[in-house]
């Protein structure tokens, strides 16, 4: 995966990195019935060395100022895979 070539600098967490949005595998996965993304709004990929650290589903998650639940969180070969969802406001 080419961060650099397909990536933006999005702001995590408070820190400025670069990030690859991919709501359509979003879409694929969720038409594949992929278990903790049903309810998914964005997912994104990111250099593990680039995020604080692993996160569990529930966890809050902080993107460009915005609060979000992480659903799923994989590492593989140094890219973490993150499935969000935006916090509702009630």
């Amino acid at each position: 995966m080419q961060l650099e070539d397909f990536g933006e600098v999005h702001k995590i967490e408070g820190k400025s990195i670069t990030i690859i949005i991919d709501n359509d595998t979003l879409v694929t996965m969720k038409n594949g019935n992929i278990l903790g993304v049903a309810e998914s709004d964005t997912l994104i990929f990111a250099r593990t060395e680039d995020l604080e650290g692993e996160k569990a589903p529930g966890s809050a998650l902080n993107v460009d100022g915005r609060e979000c639940t992480v659903d799923s969180w994989a590492e593989n070969l140094g890219i973490t895979q993150i499935a969000l969802h935006h916090t509702r406001m009630v």
